[in-house]
Protein backbone atom coordinates (compact mmCIF):
# COMPACT_ATOMS: atom_id res chain seq x y z
CA UNK A 1 0.00 0.00 0.00
CA UNK A 2 2.36 2.25 1.05
CA UNK A 3 4.64 1.46 -2.41
CA UNK A 4 1.53 2.65 -4.33
CA UNK A 5 1.05 5.83 -2.40
CA UNK A 6 4.76 6.68 -2.86
CA UNK A 7 3.96 5.29 -7.06
CA UNK A 8 1.22 8.11 -7.11
CA UNK A 9 2.78 10.79 -5.52
CA UNK A 10 5.52 10.73 -7.72
CA UNK A 11 3.90 10.20 -10.67
CA UNK A 12 1.70 13.64 -9.85
CA UNK A 13 4.70 15.56 -8.89
CA UNK A 14 6.22 14.44 -12.26
CA UNK A 15 2.83 16.11 -14.04
CA UNK A 16 3.19 18.47 -12.33
CA UNK A 17 6.50 20.38 -13.79
CA UNK A 18 5.51 23.41 -15.69
CA UNK A 19 6.96 23.81 -19.34
CA UNK A 20 8.35 26.59 -20.59
CA UNK A 21 8.39 28.40 -24.33
CA UNK A 22 10.67 30.57 -25.54
CA UNK A 23 10.75 32.42 -28.94
CA UNK A 24 11.38 35.61 -30.94
CA UNK A 25 8.45 37.62 -31.45
CA UNK A 26 7.90 39.91 -34.91
CA UNK A 27 9.78 42.68 -33.57
CA UNK A 28 13.08 40.49 -32.59
CA UNK A 29 12.23 40.36 -28.94
CA UNK A 30 13.03 36.89 -27.24
CA UNK A 31 10.05 36.43 -25.06
CA UNK A 32 10.09 33.61 -22.18
CA UNK A 33 6.84 32.37 -21.44
CA UNK A 34 4.37 29.12 -19.62
CA UNK A 35 2.33 29.72 -22.40
CA UNK A 36 2.55 28.41 -26.10
CA UNK A 37 3.40 31.27 -28.26
CA UNK A 38 1.26 32.83 -30.90
CA UNK A 39 1.00 31.62 -34.44
CA UNK A 40 3.49 33.11 -36.51
CA UNK A 41 6.15 32.90 -34.55
CA UNK A 42 10.35 31.73 -35.12
CA UNK A 43 13.10 29.94 -33.14
CA UNK A 44 10.65 28.36 -30.78
CA UNK A 45 11.94 26.12 -28.01
CA UNK A 46 10.47 24.63 -24.81
CA UNK A 47 12.87 24.89 -22.49
CA UNK A 48 12.14 23.17 -18.47
CA UNK A 49 11.66 25.57 -15.75
CA UNK A 50 14.58 23.97 -13.22
CA UNK A 51 17.92 23.48 -13.49
CA UNK A 52 19.18 19.96 -14.84
CA UNK A 53 22.35 18.31 -14.33
CA UNK A 54 23.65 18.37 -17.57
CA UNK A 55 22.69 21.85 -18.54
CA UNK A 56 26.46 23.04 -18.03
CA UNK A 57 25.57 25.37 -15.01
CA UNK A 58 27.68 25.77 -12.02
CA UNK A 59 27.08 23.55 -8.83
CA UNK A 60 26.13 26.72 -6.91
CA UNK A 61 23.97 27.56 -9.33
CA UNK A 62 21.81 24.41 -9.94
CA UNK A 63 21.91 24.01 -6.00
CA UNK A 64 20.42 27.03 -5.68
CA UNK A 65 17.81 26.70 -8.21
CA UNK A 66 17.13 23.65 -6.33
CA UNK A 67 16.49 25.19 -2.87
CA UNK A 68 15.27 28.46 -4.51
CA UNK A 69 13.47 28.38 -7.92
CA UNK A 70 12.89 32.03 -9.60
CA UNK A 71 9.73 33.06 -11.37
CA UNK A 72 9.39 36.15 -13.00
CA UNK A 73 5.63 37.18 -13.86
CA UNK A 74 5.39 39.39 -16.01
CA UNK A 75 2.76 40.70 -18.81
CA UNK A 76 2.08 41.90 -22.19
CA UNK A 77 2.23 45.22 -21.47
CA UNK A 78 5.35 45.29 -19.62
CA UNK A 79 8.30 46.24 -21.53
CA UNK A 80 10.82 47.77 -20.27
CA UNK A 81 10.96 46.92 -16.89
CA UNK A 82 10.50 43.65 -17.69
CA UNK A 83 13.46 43.31 -20.41
CA UNK A 84 15.42 44.71 -18.04
CA UNK A 85 14.05 41.87 -15.52
CA UNK A 86 15.13 39.05 -17.94
CA UNK A 87 18.71 40.77 -18.87
CA UNK A 88 19.69 40.66 -15.12
CA UNK A 89 18.77 37.07 -15.34
CA UNK A 90 20.41 36.51 -18.30
CA UNK A 91 23.49 38.74 -17.01
CA UNK A 92 24.04 36.48 -13.89
CA UNK A 93 23.02 32.98 -16.07
CA UNK A 94 20.00 32.33 -13.51
CA UNK A 95 17.88 29.60 -14.88
CA UNK A 96 14.52 30.95 -14.08
CA UNK A 97 10.69 30.63 -15.02
CA UNK A 98 8.38 33.60 -16.59
CA UNK A 99 4.91 33.54 -16.00
CA UNK A 100 2.82 36.18 -18.43
CA UNK A 101 -0.39 37.18 -16.11
CA UNK A 102 -3.43 37.24 -18.66
CA UNK A 103 -6.09 35.11 -17.12
CA UNK A 104 -8.13 36.40 -14.13
CA UNK A 105 -6.67 33.41 -12.21
CA UNK A 106 -3.65 34.20 -12.44
CA UNK A 107 -4.49 37.79 -11.40
CA UNK A 108 -5.54 36.42 -8.31
CA UNK A 109 -2.35 34.04 -7.88
CA UNK A 110 -0.16 37.11 -8.00
CA UNK A 111 -2.20 39.52 -6.16
CA UNK A 112 -2.57 36.75 -3.32
CA UNK A 113 1.33 36.59 -3.53
CA UNK A 114 2.18 40.66 -3.15
CA UNK A 115 -1.23 41.99 -2.20
CA UNK A 116 -2.13 43.52 -5.39
CA UNK A 117 -1.38 42.78 -9.50
CA UNK A 118 2.38 44.46 -10.31
CA UNK A 119 4.83 43.54 -12.89
CA UNK A 120 7.44 42.95 -13.17
CA UNK A 121 7.78 40.92 -9.75
CA UNK A 122 10.72 38.27 -9.07
CA UNK A 123 9.61 34.95 -6.67
CA UNK A 124 12.80 33.51 -5.01
CA UNK A 125 11.72 30.85 -3.23
CA UNK A 126 9.51 32.01 -0.83
CA UNK A 127 10.47 35.62 -1.15
CA UNK A 128 9.49 38.35 -3.80
CA UNK A 129 10.26 41.86 -4.94
CA UNK A 130 7.57 43.79 -6.71
CA UNK A 131 9.02 46.71 -9.27
CA UNK A 132 12.25 45.89 -10.82
CA UNK A 133 15.14 47.11 -9.09
CA UNK A 134 18.69 45.70 -9.98
CA UNK A 135 19.67 45.86 -6.52
CA UNK A 136 16.96 44.42 -4.97
CA UNK A 137 16.84 41.71 -7.33
CA UNK A 138 20.85 40.77 -6.71
CA UNK A 139 19.88 41.16 -3.24
CA UNK A 140 17.85 38.36 -3.25
CA UNK A 141 19.80 36.18 -5.78
CA UNK A 142 22.99 36.64 -3.42
CA UNK A 143 20.59 35.54 -0.37
CA UNK A 144 19.37 32.49 -2.20
CA UNK A 145 22.76 31.49 -3.00
CA UNK A 146 22.93 32.27 -6.41
CA UNK A 147 26.72 32.96 -7.50
CA UNK A 148 27.32 36.99 -9.06
CA UNK A 149 27.38 37.66 -12.36
CA UNK A 150 30.69 36.63 -14.10
CA UNK A 151 30.82 38.93 -17.04
CA UNK A 152 29.16 41.62 -18.91
CA UNK A 153 26.92 43.90 -16.98
CA UNK A 154 27.79 44.28 -13.02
Amino acid sequence: MQRLLVLCLALCCGLAQAQTYRWTDANGRTVVSDTPPPGQTRNVAKAGGKAQPDDGLPFATRLAAEKHPVLLYTAAECVTECQQARELLKTRNIPYSEKMVKTPEEFDELKRLIGDVFVPTMKVGKEFHRGFSRTAYDNLLDLAGYPKATGGKP
